[in-house]
């Protein structure tokens, strides 16, 4: 065939593309198919020009868009026919700068072609502690700005070793271009520390050694890819009750590390979903169902039958299990309410009276990044913590948007969300903003992201309440500034994550948020799509009683609301044992502060409510971890039972009163299963009952009251046996760590 019927095409790709072996596989694509041209990273993505017959190309093209690189993403892809430059060769050509625009690759697990490389006597790299290639490895944790290279990375201090470079040179090799490369001869050093500030230099001897500590009690705090987890023997009870009693962390479940699946499934039941994303390249943390006969220490999590499971996902903990057999507790390096730590020095400064030793290498980590969890629900999942792995995670839109947009998110579970040209990113989780520590985090994740991609926004987007840190943070940047209703924003969430625009019926169920008449939502029905939503319903508001003391004592929400129903004498013949927890002078004062709302805002929280229930069922006065009320609750719920509470609906006010006459009846006669199980029967029958009244409308379901997976599984079995379109997010937060999206959804 002449050479005259050649042409030269140029193709723009962009998404997750840089940091993910995207240019070694064009350009082995590319001497495949006898094709000629050029593959370089910009700050939009990543740009092809190719050449040769026009068959080569379309079978080039094809493969490409079919089969990328397993860690990439392609969000567009733009092919357009050019005049032909008679390239000569293939060849990939140094990145050159435009506007940064294109994706930053999360994170991920070590891959299997490293870990038989690590096992290998007779590999270079073997035993090494942070062996990784362009198909896995630190990504968004290293990064400083675009386009992902080397010298815009923490390894920039390395110099490549000889051996090295020509693998990072080699385009045929698995590390070309692999941003962290390194080895034994010219990579970071692994040390490990204790109090004294003794150090274990030698690499081969710091696992070993710190799999020794841990089997005698030890509690260590070793790096990983987004920081610092403490961990200890999982099932060493003495070590796990240490590690809450200096942490101060008295009852929230503590995170668990596995060598592998089959390890897991000697503490836990899994099924193949579950194992199919504990396996996955983003190695989450998965809730799952402990055994019956688990030898986990007790106190992993209290008074409920879940653990949050993990498998081991760098190089390094897969060499600790190569010296210990237990499973490990694996919980982010912190104090309750901060941010996960990512320098040994910080680790000692902060948590010098909770750990005896740290495992730290010096490849500093830039952006920290807490482990992602998620729940499996019915072949779906939902995202309770957005973390390494998944983000930062880009939503492409199919539309432009004219203005450089950053939404900031709530107070709790905060994330910030950015959005330009057809883009929406989510950051991983920053936390609760109620320290300096953590505003310090939030204001660096802007910077960072603004780095990222030189953004200086046009708007911000911020919550309604006025004292929100994030809200008080947006007030003072003298830039255009949008509010938006903190349930409306968990309803836009779920509707941004699958480009809803038409109307929708949102129930949307959380703590409390401010309500746009001056009283704390959180049991809300709203008719919404992107521009405004319709308040339907919501639970009749009751009284916090002590205001935020209530959030921590769900007895004192329980105690209001049978103010709502009985007077103080009746109440104080009631043989109810959350009532033991008040003093008789204690509920006279109370009452006083109910009947004058004294320190007793209103509200119409789902999430209060739980707690209230919980408290009723004698299993919750003190509240120990937020949501801890409903995780209780499904403990009791028993899935046989055909029973469920009255309820009323006029005007939308859904009026519980003869529910708490009813618990008031199962509870002095400690019929706790009971209760449990008609309280989430009856909250299913409540959306349904709405959703009667608008059988026409797609359903969403949003907010932290949905983390609870009987709830959701019951709501989503009902109302798609019915037919109904039914959408909850999967991708991203279902609870406040949405918010920032819904934020943004509504801005654009």
């Amino acid at each position: 065939m002449s050479v005259s019927n050649q042409k030269s095409v140029i193709i723009i790709v962009k998404g997750v593309v840089q940091g993910v072996g995207f240019r070694p596989f064009v350009y082995n694509l590319a001497i495949k198919h006898h094709l000629n041209g050029t593959v370089s990273n910009t700050g939009e993505g990543v740009i092809i020009e190719l050449e040769g017959f026009p068959d080569a190309i379309t079978q080039c093209v094809t493969q490409l868009q079919k089969h990328p690189p397993t860690l990439s993403r392609i969000d567009s892809f733009t092919l357009e026919e050019q005049e032909r430059k008679h390239f000569s060769t293939f060849e990939i050509v140094e990145s050159f700068s435009t506007s940064k625009t294109t994706s930053i690759s999360p994170d991920t697990a070590v891959c299997e072609g490293c870990l038989e490389e690590m096992r290998d006597p007779h590999n270079r790299r073997y035993g090494y502690y942070l062996i990784n290639c362009t198909h896995c490895g630190p990504r968004y944790s290293i990064i400083k700005t675009l386009p992902y290279d080397r010298a815009s990375t923490s390894m920039d201090v390395f110099t490549m070793c000889p051996q090295c470079q020509a693998e990072y040179n080699d385009p045929t090799n698995r590390r070309f271009h692999a941003q962290p490369i390194s080895c034994y001869a010219c990579g970071p050093v692994l040390t490990l520390s204790d109090h004294e500030g003794k150090r274990i230099i030698h690499a081969n001897s710091v696992m070993e050694k710190a799999a020794e500590l841990l089997q005698n009690g030890s509690i260590l705090a070793i790096k990983g890819l987004g920081g610092f987890h403490l961990m200890c023997d999982a099932t060493n009870e003495t070590a796990v009750a240490t590690l809450r009693l200096r942490k101060k962390r008295p009852k929230k479940p503590l995170a668990v590390m596995f060598a592998n699946v089959s390890h897991l499934k000697r503490y836990a039941h899994i099924n193949e979903e579950e194992s199919h994303f504990l396996t996955s390249k983003e190695s989450p943390i998965v809730l799952l169902n402990k055994s019956s006969n688990t030898t986990l220490a007790p106190s992993i999590s209290p008074d409920i039958n879940t653990i949050g499971a993990m498998l081991a996902y760098t190089p390094l903990h897969h060499l600790l299990f190569d010296y210990i057999t237990s499973p490990l507790v694996a919980t982010s390096a912190n104090r309750s309410g901060e941010p996960i730590l990512r320098h040994a020095q910080e680790v000692w400064e902060r948590l010098g009276d909770v750990i005896d030793y740290s495992v730290d290498f010096n490849r500093d980590i830039v952006n920290t990044v807490d482990d992602s969890i998620i729940q499996v629900i019915q072949n779906r999942h939902i995202t309770l913590r957005l973390g390494r792995g998944y983000a930062p995670l880009t939503l492409v839109r199919n539309d432009y948007i004219p203005l450089k947009i950053v939404a900031v998110g709530g107070q709790q579970k905060n994330t910030i969300a950015l959005a330009f040209e057809d883009k929406m990113i989510l950051s991983p989780h920053i936390g609760d903003l109620h320290t300096i520590e953590s505003m310090e985090y939030f204001v660096r994740s802007i910077e960072s992201f603004s780095r990222f991609y030189d953004f200086k926004p046009d708007v911000i987007v911020c919550d309604k309440h006025p004292s929100y840190a994030t809200t008080q943070w947006a007030k003072t940047q003298g830039i255009r500034l949008i509010e938006v209703q903190h349930h409306y924003a968990h309803a836009l969430a779920c509707m941004a994550e699958f480009g809803l625009k038409e109307e929708v019926l949102a129930f949307c169920f959380d703590g409390t948020g401010y309500g746009d008449d001056g009283t704390l939502w959180g049991g809300e029905v709203f008719r919404a799509n992107t521009t405004r939503y319709e308040r339907l319903g919501h639970i009749k508001p009751f009284r916090l009683l002590g205001g935020e003391k209530a959030v921590k004592e769900p007895k004192r929400v329980a105690l209001a609301l049978l103010f709502e129903v009985y007077t103080l004498d009746e109440i104080r013949t009631l043989n109810l044992p959350f009532l033991t927890c008040f003093k008789p002078d204690e509920l006279t004062l109370h009452y006083m502060a109910w009947k004058k709302g004294l320190n007793a805002p209103l509200c119409s929280s789902m999430g209060r409510l739980f707690d209230a229930v919980a408290s009723f069922c004698d299993i919750l006065h003190q509240d120990g971890y937020e949501g801890e009320g409903g995780r209780r609750l499904e403990e009791l719920y028993v899935p046989d039972w055909d029973m469920c509470f009255e309820y009323t609906i006029e005007n939308g006010v859904i009026d519980l009163s003869t529910m708490i006459k009813e618990i008031v009846i199962l509870g002095q006669l400690g019929k706790y299963n009971r209760i449990a199980t008609s309280f989430i029967t009856m909250l299913v029958a409540i959306i349904e009952d709405f959703s009667n009244n608008y059988p026409h409308l797609p359903i969403v379901l949003s907010g932290g009251v949905f983390q609870n997976k009987t709830l959701l599984d019951r709501c989503v079995t009902r109302l798609e046996a019915k037919g109904c379109s039914v959408y909850f997010q999967q991708r991203t937060p279902i609870n406040d760590g949405g918010i920032a999206l819904g934020q943004l959804y509504y801005g654009c």
